[in-house]
């Protein structure tokens, strides 16, 4: 399995592992006669990653207002952000929609911390949102394992151990401050995205 990078109006591939080159955390590099680069970065290196190239569409059937929104002197704004390393791997981060500024001005990539959540112990899906200056995390644990393991009655205390182990790699910054345990799946997209909006006032 090779990981890719791609969008509908890039019809739809953007930058791919492949046998020869790839590295297992990116997104590979530009397919043939595509350029990409991050316009804007911050310090980091993170900014929005912007396309150029002939799979790139012409613009969205009879709506000027959204085409030059995304299309700019011939660059197509996916309104994705990451960042490209020395050897043009592409790394995502996240949607710039989604991305929260903190008071002290540090950028924080929800989808980045939800990723490690995932992967610990009884989560099935996680939504990382901001609250009162402070990072919440939402979670909707695996209960079908947990009920396997005798773990239903102390899910909380499991999804709790998770916020102290996830803390423990992520920079001062980032924290979570808390959990919030949901019950049902998280409302999807017919992509199966999840709903972020409906969540943001959880």
């Amino acid at each position: 399995v090779l990981q890719g990078y791609g969008l509908t109006e890039c019809s739809p591939l953007v930058a791919g592992n492949n046998d020869f080159y790839y590295k297992a955390a990116s997104c590979g590099m530009p397919i043939p006669n595509v350029e990409y680069k991050i316009d804007n970065p911050n310090d980091e290196g993170i900014g929005e990653i912007i396309v150029k190239g002939p799979n790139v569409m012409l613009g969205y059937y009879e709506n000027k207002e959204a085409t030059d929104k995304v299309l700019k002197e011939g660059w197509f704004h996916t309104g994705d952000l990451g960042y490209i390393d020395e050897e043009r791997f592409l790394y995502i981060s996240g949607r710039s929609k989604n991305m929260i500024l903190t008071k002290n001005g540090e950028n924080i990539y929800p989808e980045e911390i939800e990723a490690k959540i995932n992967n610990l112990p009884y989560v099935n899906e996680s939504i990382v949102i901001e609250q009162e200056g402070k990072l919440v995390a939402l979670i909707y644990p695996d209960f079908e394992n947990a009920e396997k393991q005798g773990l239903t009655n102390k899910i909380e205390e499991v999804m709790e151990e998770n916020r102290i182990t996830v803390n423990k790699i992520l920079p001062g910054y980032s924290q979570i401050s808390k959990v919030k345990i949901y019950y049902e799946e998280f409302e999807k997209t017919p992509k199966r995205s999840i709903k972020r909006y409906l969540y943001q006032n959880a």
